[in-house]
């Protein structure tokens, strides 16, 4: 681990991008792929990404920004340009602070989204499995999940019904009436789709819901635990051109909702969960048809959001505690080496005073009173981290004496 390097995140997210300059820059699991083998190839080693509908972010160590943008723009269809109009570089503490506010549902576009930190955990998985995390990375991890714990536990900032798959729903029940009558095809299954069918359910009553996935086995499974009926994807045209309300939740780079499929006489809903958009723009040229996406869904609020927020404040104090442990731990981290050297030094000296014919008898505590003394100087550090570089440097200018003492 080299101590030199800062930690720094760049990204793109909800705050300044629309949907489709995020869709620019989010990843395929093949884009994904090929970023973090060039990465390796470029010894950046300390590094994560956080690739959801919400923001795309490289998070790591290194000394140059730009080697983490030149990664994301290669690898992504977004570009230099682009980023630099709408993205962001966070460095320092500021970065490990925003680290904290992510995984804690705090900068999520829906105000305590609690779905981020399994997000996050996935994302160091990911970087473990190709031995780019750092002990510090995953440290900063383990302690931004702890925080999401505290948080969860001890304030309401996650209580509760709110995320896409609710606000969707809501969505549908505000604008369509008679909803439980209503046909509705989902088409998607992965984790946004699954909570929306369940939330459906619940909040519906819809006994008419049909689901279609490109894996028609995986669709099935889900109606195992749903009453739901399901239809193979041949079929998908077929089934809208019946529908009151279609849900694209499908994980695709390019559309998977095209004008072509879409041959309704009557009304149709469509809501697109998408990141890119998976419905073709050109379906918005429809008289009938009216296309509502992610960003819309996520600015719903309701007394759910209203009361979280007055949350804030103590989740806050929950970050700042845990951010001002981790700071503390590095600052410990990056001053270890030099303690080490000034315990074996220490060591040394005392056995030399101890180790005479009058002092046989202490000569095997030298070890332990080096410990001691480290021990000490450690907890001072601790207690007063303003004294740090001080102190170091004062170790280090004695055990350059004590070096040229030896030679």
């Amino acid at each position: 681990m080299d101590n030199s390097k800062n930690c720094q995140v760049i990204g793109i997210s909800y705050k300044n991008a629309n949907l489709d300059t995020r869709g620019l820059f989010s990843l395929s699991d093949l884009q994904l792929h090929s970023l973090f083998l060039e990465a390796k190839e470029k010894k950046l080693d300390e590094l994560m990404i956080i690739n959801t509908c919400n923001r795309t972010e490289i998070f790591g160590w290194n000394n140059n920004t730009d080697d983490f943008i030149n990664l994301l723009c290669k690898h992504s269809n977004g570009d230099i340009k682009t980023f630099e109009k709408y993205g962001y570089i966070i460095t320092g503490k500021k970065a490990i602070k925003h680290l904290f506010r992510v995984g804690t549902g705090l900068d999520s576009q829906i105000l305590g989204d609690f779905e981020i930190i399994g997000q996050i955990k996935q994302s160091l998985n990911r970087s473990k499995r190709l031995n780019l995390v750092s002990g510090r990375l995953e440290r900063l991890v383990n302690s931004v999940i702890h925080a999401s714990k505290r948080i969860k536990n001890q304030t309401k900032l996650s209580s509760g019904a709110t995320s896409v798959a609710y606000a969707s729903v809501q969505y549908i029940i505000k604008n369509v009436k008679n909803i439980s009558k209503k046909k509705i095809v989902l088409f998607g299954i992965g984790k946004i789709g699954r909570n929306t069918c369940e939330n459906l359910l619940k909040h519906t009553k819809n006994e008419h819901i049909v689901l279609i996935n490109r894996t028609k086995e995986k669709a099935e499974k889900i109606a195992l635990k749903f009453p739901v009926l399901v239809k193979p994807y041949g079929e998908l045209a077929s089934e809208i051109s019946n529908s009151d309300v279609l849900i694209v939740a499908t994980s695709s780079s390019n559309p998977t909702i095209t004008k072509d499929l879409i041959f309704n006489s009557k009304n149709l809903l469509i809501l697109d969960l998408s990141i890119p958009r998976n419905v073709e723009t050109q379906i918005n040229e429809l008289n009938n048809i009216k296309v509502v996406h992610l960003d819309e869904l996520s600015q719903i609020t309701d007394s759910t959001i209203e009361k979280r927020k007055k949350h804030i404040p103590k989740a806050e104090l929950i970050i700042n505690s845990n951010i001002k442990d981790y700071i503390l731990w590095l600052s410990q981290r990056k001053f270890s080496p030099t303690l080490k050297s000034f315990k074996e030094q220490v060591t040394q000296l005392k056995k030399e005073k101890l180790n005479c014919p009058h002092n046989n008898f202490f000569s095997d505590k030298a070890e332990e009173i080096a410990e001691k003394i480290t021990g000490q100087v450690a907890s001072f550090l601790k207690e007063n981290p303003n004294k740090v570089p001080e102190t170091i440097d004062l170790i280090n200018k004695f055990l350059k004496v004590e070096s040229n003492k030896n030679e």
